[in-house]
């Protein structure tokens, strides 16, 4: 079987653009139709051989009056002769499919086709395809929920597809994109979706349901061409990079092949098939490269894979070999490649975005993002072999940071810029790319180039790219999204003009002229000596967020995912102000004194700067824009990439502008920023996590001036972050169905001062177990939460706390788990409970047992653990269906599970096979219990284990400002509300609330 794709190739050597043309195109001369097959290495055996005609086509180019004729025969070039720039083209450049109704008139406007008679008005239906084979699917489903979030409209319809990781297809609802990780819903996909037979009924479906598809598959299957090969075939546009091309460029071995071809500078590698290394091979490549055979340090790499999945580091040969076989063993990848270590570099990736017309690549690099590794002094559990690795690039981490634009010389990053423009071209690119490599200051010989112009080399170093990203993250705050913002364009604006680009390629949709160049209103940073006169009569909300605790990098997800939602309402003007972090050495005890509380300092975010992945580095990116010399230098970057993006964009109708302005942050004290949310009348949107935020600190001081703010009062604020407090006031309802753990409370300094086995005897003792559970006092998001099985256990977090350690390393307890994030500075008081034991639930994505569901749950014990969200009116609290939790990584829910987009199950409502509906009705009765004792109001999330049969529930923990990531639970149970609450829908009604409670 040979599959392929069908292509127009025209051979042309220059094009010359010329502004505001307007052709139309009618049969006359010919242009050669060439039909070649692109097969995947027999990757996607999907594929059926088919024989379409090449067509040969009679055209006739008319601009206005004036008729030109092209004539063109194979072996012959077209050269379209216009005024002003030209822009070089890839040899053969590719029309990615031929229309499927091309028989009527078409006009070519600002570089486009457009059928004429084409249905004007109508959205433009937009398939969006996620999930795939590779262990990536869990990003892919962040990607594709961020997408939906910034492109859905009147204007423009989203429609949702999934490729689970067994390449069965299904079209789901919009509600199940909004789903943590894949595995929360593939064992239900049978009864929830749509189910296509293969995936050639997927593509013959998309060819009728929708105008062009968006893939936001990554990994195999995603950027290897599997999907676009499927797309080709069967005629439907698509978003983004040929089959062809997307092969070459995916396999990172044939990819640093062409590149070396291209001149551009390249890291040795040695490629691995099979099992049966050639050592010798292996050893004298160590030796041509002048590495030690022994101790020579070498990255080890899938070739097609991303997300640094599989990546590791080894040192000599034989370490080689067995990082390779360990590569494949587990199935990531059956080929490896060996590299060098690139010592003393500094990583960057960049954006690349083609605002060029129609199918002619016109290739803009935006402001590239250095990538700095470091660590927090002695404290921290340091890497010898630290690589910007999964968890550093999805989890909020201050192990990790980044800087837009880069920290290097300008001669650089101008350097880079071209760079990363040349390889999009050569490569035959299209739409938009991520670009990843490496800055080496003074780099020695073992980097190689095959050509004399040598691309790369510049006085200040070496520049080398080494993975090219067909289909970048498209989480809120990725690389896309920071530097595209950087340069003016929004989330919505920025997705829509890559999909417009891609339209451009399709003379179908060429015109989309139904899609509005109206785009959300965008909040500004706040002025002391402004009155938010932008949008006369426009509510005012404030969204604040961050903090001291070690819950503040939760907060900004939070913070931002609430502020982008609450964009998509014109009748609001919103906000994003970043509480700044105290100082480390303060105590905690001085932060709680009032004076200093209303001293803390308020940041006011302009749009770019609250993309960030934690605290420390927006406030880092405040202090950098107000600086002169860097702001001057940032600026002058801003200005290039705009000039060099309209030089092509201002050629399409469809683009109107850039919609975020240069801005800069504004510094308040809190006392200023309170002050002044009264004077404008603003509703104050508390995602601030712990600390203050959540201790009723901040919500006195609102009251006290009358602001009216989101969640539950100061009073209930304050008793539900204490633990203690909450259990006895929960207490007296032990006889209605809601129970509590048993606690005990130690200070810090007496676990110091006392020896740890008759502190373990004490409490083992007192409460009445042989396993414990220990937890901060005043800290959530699984921070310091541990269970302990025995004294060593205590005497291992004990020593963590003394030494002050951000972190605890995987499996250091008796117990397997995963990393244990620490609070910093270390807590005063700790929690000790009894360690409440709950059945697993082992949840795979096939349907492989008895009754058709890959849900497998023994229930001996008849305990699972839930966290449920309450919505409402103070007395009167709605419950939301509850989630059954379900770890993955040891017996606590770690800080990936609960907020790391595509980690962490949770089964939302609670399958029938594990709670009846009976029970879950008393369930949520005893949860609505439970929140209107506390008198909370607004929004809640309590956290509690249940009984599967009586209903009963026993108290975990309130959280009085939940988590609001994008993969948030709450959401999840929104959506399964009657109707469902879509998360801007849902944020919206938790503002209107704290509204309503100021009327």
């Amino acid at each position: 079987m040979v599959p392929f794709e069908q292509t127009l190739m025209i051979k042309c050597s220059k094009l010359f653009n010329t502004n505001n043309a307007h052709f139309t195109l009618t049969p006359s001369h010919h242009v050669n139709t060439t039909l070649h097959s692109t097969p995947l290495f027999g990757l996607y055996p999907f594929m059926a051989t088919s024989s379409l005609a090449g067509a040969a086509s009679n055209f006739t180019l008319l601009r206005h009056s004036e008729t030109r004729s092209l004539s063109s025969s194979p072996g012959n070039s077209i050269k379209l002769f216009k005024s002003k720039r030209e822009a070089s083209t890839c040899h053969a450049t590719r029309v990615s499919a031929v229309p499927r109704a091309s028989s009527r008139e078409v006009t070519v406007v600002g570089g486009g086709v457009v059928e004429k008679g084409r249905e004007k008005g109508r959205a433009l239906r937009v398939g969006l395809i996620c999930g795939g084979p590779s262990a990536e699917r869990g990003i892919s489903l962040n990607s594709a929920r961020s997408v939906l979030d910034h492109l859905q409209g009147d204007d423009l319809h989203v429609s949702c597809y999934y490729i689970d990781c067994n390449l069965n297809a299904y079209a789901i609802s919009s509600a199940q994109v909004y789903s943590n990780t894949p595995a929360d819903f593939d064992f239900k996909l049978e009864s929830l979706a749509q189910s296509f037979q293969t995936l050639s009924d997927l593509a013959e479906h998309l060819a009728t349901a929708v105008d062009i598809v968006f893939p936001v598959i990554h990994g195999q299957f995603g950027e290897d061409g599997g999907i676009q090969e499927l797309l080709e075939k069967y005629n439907v546009p698509f978003v983004g990079t040929g089959s062809r091309e997307c092969c070459q460029a995916f396999d990172k071995h044939k990819a640093s092949l062409e590149l070396g071809k291209h001149g551009f500078i390249t890291v040795p590698s040695f490629l691995v098939q099979g099992y049966e290394t050639n050592k010798s091979e292996l050893s004298e490549w160590f030796k041509k490269h002048q590495l030690d055979p022994d101790l020579g340090k070498v990255v080890v790499k899938p070739t097609r894979g991303g997300s640094s999945i599989g990546v590791r580091v080894a040192y000599g040969v034989n370490d080689s070999i067995v990082k390779a076989n360990e590569i494949m063993s587990e199935g990531i990848d059956n080929k490896v490649l060996i590299e060098i270590f690139l010592e003393g570099g500094s990583e960057f990736t960049a954006i690349v975005l083609d605002v060029g017309p129609g199918s002619y690549s016109c290739p803009v690099v935006l402001l590239p993002t250095e990538v700095e590794l470091h660590f927090r002094g002695a404290n921290d559990v340091k890497e010898n072999d630290a690589i910007f690795n999964y968890r550093r690039k999805y989890l909020p981490t201050q192990q990790v940071a980044y800087h837009t634009p880069p920290r290097f010389p300008l001669d650089v990053i101008e350097n880079i810029r071209k760079g990363a423009s040349l390889l999009f071209q050569r490569l035959c690119l299209q739409d938009f790319a991520r670009i990843d490599g490496w800055f080496l200051p003074n780099s020695g010989s073992k980097l190689s180039s095959s050509s004399e112009s040598e691309f790369g080399r510049t006085e200040s170093g070496a520049i080398i790219f080494t993975d090219i990203n067909l289909i970048s993250g498209m989480e809120q705050t990725s690389f896309l999204f920071q530097q595209a913002s950087k340069v003016g364009f929004s989330h919505t604006n920025i997705l829509r003009s890559i999909i417009h680009h891609a339209c451009l390629r399709f003379p179908n949709l060429a015109s989309v002229s139904g899609i509005s160049g109206h785009l959300p209103s965008r909040s500004k940073s706040l002025q002391l000596n402004r009155s938010f006169s932008r949008h006369e009569g426009a509510q005012k909300v404030l969204v604040i967020f961050g903090g001291d605790t070690s819950e503040r990098q939760v907060s900004l997800m939070s913070g931002t995912n609430v502020w982008l939602n609450l964009l998509a309402f014109h009748d609001l003007e919103v906000t994003p102000c970043l509480l700044s972090p105290t100082s480390e050495c303060a105590s905690s005890v001085d932060m709680g004194k009032a004076d200093d509380v209303m001293n803390r300092t308020v940041w006011s975010l302009p749009y770019s700067l609250v993309l960030r992945h934690t605290t420390e580095e927006v406030l880092a990116a405040c202090m950098e824009a107000i600086e002169p010399e860097r702001a001057a230098i940032t600026s002058d970057l801003r200005k290039k990439v705009m000039n060099d993006l309209m030089e092509g964009l201002k050629d399409h109708n469809w683009f109107t502008g850039f919609d975020i302005a240069d801005e800069l942050p504004v510094k308040f004290s809190l006392r200023q920023w309170i002050k002044l949310a009264k004077e404008v009348e603003a509703t104050v949107f508390i995602a601030v996590h712990g600390g203050i935020g959540e201790d009723g600190t901040l919500q006195s001081l609102l009251d006290a001036e009358g602001v009216p703010y989101t969640g539950p009062g100061a009073m209930a604020s304050k008793i539900c972050m204490d633990k203690v407090a909450t259990s006895v006031a929960l207490k007296h309802l032990a006889n209605s169905g809601v129970l509590t753990i048993n606690k005990d409370v130690r200070q810090k300094d007496d676990l110091f001062n006392k020896p740890i086995n008759d502190t373990w005897h004490d409490l083992t003792r007192k409460l009445q177990c042989q396993t414990l559970c220990v937890k901060p006092a005043k800290d959530g998001c699984s921070t310091g939460v541990a269970r302990l099985c025995c004294s060593k256990d205590l005497a291992i977090y004990v020593k963590a706390l003394e030494d002050c350690l951000l972190r605890i390393p995987p499996n250091s307890l008796s117990k397997a788990h995963g990393m244990i994030e620490m609070p910093n500075p270390p807590p005063e008081h700790l929690i000790f409970e009894p360690f409440i034991e709950t059945d697993e639930i082992i949840v795979t994505s096939t349907f492989e047992n008895e009754t058709g569901h890959g849900l497998t749950w023994k229930g001996h014990s008849r305990w699972v653990e839930i966290t449920v969200g309450i919505i409402g009116k103070c007395g009167s609290m709605h419950s939301l269906s509850p989630s059954v939790t379900v770890k993955e990584s040891g017996d606590i829910l770690s800080l990936e599970e609960k907020f790391q987009g595509g980690t962490g199950i949770n089964l939302t409502p609670p399958p029938l096979s594990i709670m009846s509906e009976n029970a879950l009705k008393r369930c949520k009765q005893h949860i609505e219990l439970i929140a209107n004792t506390l008198q909370l109001e607004g929004f809640s999330r309590i956290d509690a284990f249940v009984n599967v049969d009586s209903g009963e529930v026993l108290i975990i923990e309130v959280n009085t400002v939940p988590g609001m990531t994008p993969s948030t639970v709450l959401i999840h149970q929104a959506l399964a509300e009657q109707p469902p609450l879509y998360p801007h829908q849902f944020f919206r009604k938790l503002l209107d609330l704290a509204s309503e409670r100021s009327m």
